[in-house]
């Protein structure tokens, strides 16, 4: 199988339930931002942020149900999950203990829905003799793989479709991402991010194409508007609803808002957030799932489409992520829309690192979620998502 197949269409025949939901955490950096993946106890702006008192703790730790009254009565609505970056570990040294068995226990329920998705920033591969940090590895460069096998764990917690549009999916070169292609597909896993591929899921008789978007060149370019709304206009010829997975936006604890303009980091152009966002839904997209920044960022409407920025660090096993305040939030996104676009309300659901990196359910404090109600209202002001105490999603009135 090709690294990099020009075209993907794949069908998806989902389970019989109710509700899709999407979990989302953000994506995993370049591997230039010590801040970021590296573990810094010594940064001052990851350590000091607080909650906002308004935000309540929610208790409730299993799957989401649907959000609205009008969801559930509504034969074509579905629900999807996503997450941001996900990395398991980092081989040889650094794998998570009892081999990842019981990596995603703490998330498991809460990633439940229709179809759950979720951002790989890790290749899954043998050692190639490839690495982009080379050998031996330079300074302050991050390149991380878990073997084959960890493609089972990731169907054990539910995920069905990974994204692999992202700057570690590459690490081991072409064979590595050839190995996690073929390691995915033989979990039964679905997948997209390379240039040009759409992924079509099925889910309740409604086909929900999926189309991956980072700054580097094998993937669909997020600085390439045309090609950007070309391939969502095809993606929307073959598919009801599009869901775009997005890498974009610079890195870094202090990077959680969103603003106007290209976001650079370490000479790389990471994207106009807002500009792409707004790219792709004028072209066709129903939802925009970012993540990227290793920080959660906060969401709003456009055109009465919804956009994540940022969904957070979701899993950094082997210690790979910092878990230092705002770095080790993440959160789970659930979205209920009907087979024409409409949304019907979502939800958002804490996670948070653990000591090693592991991803937990935070339904204690939902420190995650006063984060992102926080920076919506700052980022967005009229268009900003209403988020409520309870992790609800709605859009402005």
């Amino acid at each position: 199988m090709n690294a990099h197949p020009p075209q993907h269409r794949r069908a998806l025949f989902g389970r019989p339930i109710l509700t899709i939901t999407i979990v989302l955490a953000a994506l995993v950096g370049a591997g230039l931002g010590g801040m970021a993946l590296a573990d810094r106890d010594d940064d001052p702006s990851a350590a000091t942020w607080k909650p906002a008192p308004a935000a309540t703790s929610s208790k409730a730790s299993g799957a989401v149900k649907p959000t609205t009254e009008s969801a559930t009565e509504s034969d074509d609505a579905i629900t999807f999950s996503a997450t941001g970056d996900i990395i398991m570990g980092s081989a040889p040294n650094k794998l998570p203990a009892n081999d990842g068995d019981d990596f995603f226990d703490s998330v498991r329920e809460g990633l439940k829905s229709d179809l759950v998705m979720g951002n790989l920033e890790q290749p899954l591969t043998t050692d190639t003799g490839t690495s982009k940090c080379g050998s031996p590895a330079r300074a302050n460069c991050f390149a991380f793989r878990s073997p084959p096998a960890y493609a089972e764990h990731l169907k054990d917690a539910g995920f069905e479709l990974l994204n692999t549009a992202n700057n570690h999916s590459s690490d081991f070169g072409p064979q590595g991402y050839a190995n996690t292609v073929k390691a995915l597909d033989g979990a039964g896993l679905k997948h997209t991010g390379a240039k040009g591929e759409i992924t079509v899921a099925e889910v309740k008789g409604v086909k929900v194409a999926v189309v991956g978007f980072s700054p580097y060149a094998t993937a669909n370019n997020v600085n390439d508007y045309a090609a950007a709304k070309a391939v969502i206009e095809e993606a929307k010829g073959q598919a009801d609803l599009v869901v775009v997975q997005v890498h974009m936006g610079a890195e870094g604890s202090d990077k959680g808002h969103v603003k106007s303009g290209s976001e650079l980091f370490f000479g790389e152009n990471r994207g106009d957030p807002k500009k792409f966002a707004r790219t792709v839904i004028d072209a066709g997209a129903d939802v925009v799932v970012g993540h990227g920044p290793h920080v959660l960022r906060g969401m709003e409407f456009y055109k009465g489409k919804l956009i994540a920025y940022s969904l957070g660090n979701f899993a950094g096993g082997g210690k790979t992520l910092s878990r230092t305040g705002v770095l080790g939030y993440g959160g789970i996104l659930h979205v209920t829309i009907t087979k024409d676009g409409t949304f019907k309300g979502g939800k958002f659901l804490s996670t948070a690192l653990n000591s090693v990196g592991t991803p937990t359910r935070d339904s204690e404090n939902e420190r995650g979620l006063a984060r992102v109600r926080e920076l919506s209202t700052a980022d967005f002001g009229d268009t900003a998502a209403v988020i409520g105490k309870d992790g609800s999603i709605e859009p402005p009135a």
